[in-house]
């Protein structure tokens, strides 16, 4: 069997046509070079070099033997590479899943660091509900998910991103728009846009107990999915609506925000991905999540 110093040894030779020259390059000494030099004429059963007393030469079938090697040995070197780059996690494809809300926050810090750092990796985002992800990170249709509660799911890990308090979306011509903190006292009777429970339970609770906790259930005037079209109702005057302070970096006319006078309960931004789940590229996103969110 032809091995890859059986290639080393000829291209040595052919290159220096000069088997002493050779074996010092190799740092061997000649005789047992010129030995694994007739091996491998053997091995292929054809002569390599015309030697005399006074020089080598290539064979013609020597010749096509030392391009050949040449390829051999990029197509190593290539192999070789890509397969450290994808040890390292910076080959390969992503397939992330997000709440929309995750676009007004870290999300495209991070896609954009991430996207600097590891170019060769492909990125196919998917908007989806947290309900929506959990599936889609189940069925392996996503690899990461950014969901909006710390879910808790057999099979997946989570990781807290970030934590950000929650404000309150008033129409602009409401009344309690002229206040700079609202009690939430103060909501007994106003109509809510929420988001729906079975999509985000978690989310959905903690409103629900917080309006609790002032001794009012809110009353549900009409229920959205996606933050952008929660902000879109409230803006035509249809409700109110809690939201994540990051929504204040959406801007839309007609709404203004407003925190509350009492302690809001935070709303998290949480890393989900397959418990046992090795793959680097994966590694490398959320390592890279990790330190953007917490710069």
């Amino acid at each position: 069997m032809i091995e890859l110093r059986h290639l080393h040894y000829f291209i040595a030779v052919a290159e220096e046509l000069h088997f002493s020259r050779a074996a010092e390059r190799l740092h061997i000494s000649q005789p047992p070079l010129s030995q694994q030099i007739r091996a491998l004429e053997e091995q292929l059963g054809v002569k390599l070099f015309e030697r005399t007393k006074r020089q080598v030469q290539l064979t013609e079938a020597g010749t096509v033997f030392l391009e050949r090697s040449y390829l051999v040995l990029e197509q190593l070197e290539q192999a070789i590479e890509v397969t450290q780059r994808i040890g390292r996690g910076e080959v390969g494809r992503l397939a992330i899943a997000f709440v929309d809300s995750a676009t007004y926050t870290v999300l495209p810090d991070i896609l954009g660091v991430f996207r600097e750092q590891f170019p060769a990796v492909e990125l196919r985002l998917h908007e989806m509900t947290t309900a929506q992800q959990i599936q889609a990170l189940h069925l392996k249709q996503v690899d990461i998910g950014i969901v909006r509660s710390a879910i808790r799911e057999p099979g997946l890990s989570v990781e807290c991103l970030l934590q950000e308090s929650l404000l309150l979306a008033l129409p602009q011509n409401h009344p309690l728009s002229a206040q700079t903190k609202v009690s939430l006292c103060a909501l007994v009777d106003e109509s809510f846009i929420l988001f729906p429970a079975k999509l985000g339970p978690v989310f959905y609770e903690q409103i629900i107990n917080m309006c609790q906790q002032a001794r009012f259930r809110p009353k549900v005037a009409q229920e959205a999915v996606q933050m952008q079209t929660i902000i879109g109702l409230v803006a035509a005057g249809l409700g109110i609506a809690f939201v994540p302070t990051s929504m204040q970096n959406f801007p839309r006319s007609g709404v203004v925000y407003r925190p509350l006078q009492e302690q809001t309960p935070s709303s998290g931004l949480y890393l989900a991905w397959r418990e046992h789940d090795s793959s680097p590229v994966i590694r490398a996103f959320l390592n890279l999540a990790q330190k953007v969110g917490e710069a």
